[in-house]
């Protein structure tokens, strides 16, 4: 054949070639880097040193010897959450972290609570540092961080997967939604409670004066969220402490902490000669005081109820409407009445609610886990501790006493204070989430109940 007439074999040039290359050389180098971060991220994540439990398992029989022990604990507990942290600026800052396993970092609501033990054992400097932080945070807006952090949800979840310490190299920086991308309303209310409380005790009055503004616009920030008709706070779903429930609208709980928050600010505003503001916190107060008894409290069921729309009792703002004087005495009894005759405290106090939520309103990841009771029917020691005190300033000492020892027991019995508990006694437990320990909320909480009950005792004595 002539060599003009062979065929020719020269691939013919197509655009689509070009692109499935590129396509396939970006994929490799996609692929080259992803398993070079995943590679240089498990050499970080195995040079955190191994999560060890610090458990303290003491053989002990008498009730005394308990009830000793379990407050022992408890303070070990609180005071193991404080740490040394550092910002940005290069700064350090004292603050309590709400876990050590998975929450190493300070939240609002848990120090907000937490902050109560903490005052009651005199660790007043971390007490003002951590308020430093959570203000200097604070947004033009007047919104607190739902908390300081400086690891991711993933991050935090993967190291306690491998029980590794939580990293805290990375400076704190602020939060201000939760894992639902909400925001949080009681945080607020919390932290004005927590510096008027600090300042009382200590007497430290100067650092109430240098935050006053920061303090009025946190509470002109809730405002915003207030509903015109009666003054109470009307809030979206998993935006309170329950936030794995999608309750919504007005909610107990959430009210009556904004009402403390406004009479704490009314009272302190009194004391120190601020007249304009002392007469707005408190007709703001009042007006909220009387929504709430008007809305939530059912002479018929005898307790208030949790929401509008469900007449459950949620021991939260019930027990907190107790201890801080909203109730009335008889409504007071009323409400421990029906918390004894509903079994709240049996056998870990105490329950959140005494029946449950709709399974539509529980959050997937909760479902998911195994844990759907997390903010139903499981048992929370902050709660306990609420009621404990409850109790006691009822004059209900011998009820008082009986949920203190239980509470020991339990302590004494895992070695630690656990972050919830199941409806047999024992911390929540499943494949995908175990029950933090130590929860500085509850530590914290119970280290107070056990101060008051100790100051009750010694009044009547």
């Amino acid at each position: 054949m002539p060599e003009k007439n062979k065929p020719s074999f020269r691939p013919r040039f197509r655009p689509q070639d070009s692109l499935l290359g590129a396509l396939l050389v970006g994929l490799t180098s996609l692929l080259v880097y992803a398993f070079w971060r995943i590679q240089r991220y498990t050499r970080r994540l195995f040079r955190q040193p191994p999560f060890i439990d610090n458990y303290i398992l003491i053989n002990v029989t008498t009730e005394e010897a308990i009830r000793a022990h379990g407050y022992e604990i408890a303070v070990n507990n609180l005071r193991g959450g404080i740490e040394t942290r550092h910002l940005s600026d290069g700064t350090e800052k004292l603050v309590l972290c709400a876990g050590r396993r998975n929450f190493r970092e300070p939240w609002a609501r848990d120090f907000g609570f937490a902050s109560y033990g903490l005052l009651a054992i005199e660790e007043y400097q971390v007490v003002r540092e951590c308020l430093e932080l959570f203000l200097h945070f604070q947004q033009i807006s007047g919104q607190f961080p739902v908390k300081i952090h400086s690891t991711s949800v993933a991050d935090r979840y993967i190291h306690s997967l491998f029980r590794r310490e939580q990293p805290i190299y990375k400076p704190l920086r602020p939060k201000y939604v939760t894992a639902h991308n909400t925001i949080s309303l009681d945080g607020n209310c919390l932290l004005v409670i927590a510096v008027l409380r600090y300042a009382r005790q200590t007497g430290d009055d100067d650092f109430v004066r240098s935050h006053w503004t920061s303090l009025r616009k946190a509470l002109d920030w809730l405002d915003d969220h207030v509903n015109a008709e009666d003054g109470l706070l009307q809030q979206a779903a998993f935006t309170d402490w329950a936030d794995s429930v999608g309750r919504t609208g007005r909610v107990l709980y959430t009210n009556v902490l904004y009402w403390k928050a406004l009479q704490e600010m009314s009272s302190f505003a009194e004391q120190n000669n601020l007249p304009a503001d002392m007469r707005c916190c408190t007709d703001r107060a009042e007006r909220v005081r009387q929504s709430i008894l008007n809305q939530f409290w059912r002479p018929d069921l005898g307790y208030f109820v949790t929401s509008e729309q469900y007449d459950m009792l949620s021991s939260s703002g019930n027990l907190l409407s107790i201890v801080w004087d909203l109730a009335t005495t008889e409504q007071s009894h009323s409400i421990l009445d029906k918390m004894h005759e509903f079994g709240m405290a049996d056998p870990v106090p105490t329950k959140v609610t005494h029946q449950e939520y709709p399974e539509k309103l529980i959050a997937f990841e909760n479902r998911f886990a195994g844990i759907p009771e997390y903010h139903t029917h499981a048992a929370w020691l902050w709660l306990g501790a609420w009621h404990v005190v409850a109790l006691a300033r009822m004059g209900r000492m011998e009820e008082a006493e009986t949920l203190i020892l239980r509470i020991a027991r339990l302590i004494v019995r895992d070695g630690v204070v656990h972050e919830v508990y199941g409806r047999e006694g024992h911390y929540l437990s499943t494949f995908w989430y175990t029950s933090e320990a130590p929860l500085t909320w509850n530590a914290g909480m119970l280290v107070f109940a056990y101060n008051e009950v100790e100051n009750i005792r010694r009044e009547i004595s």
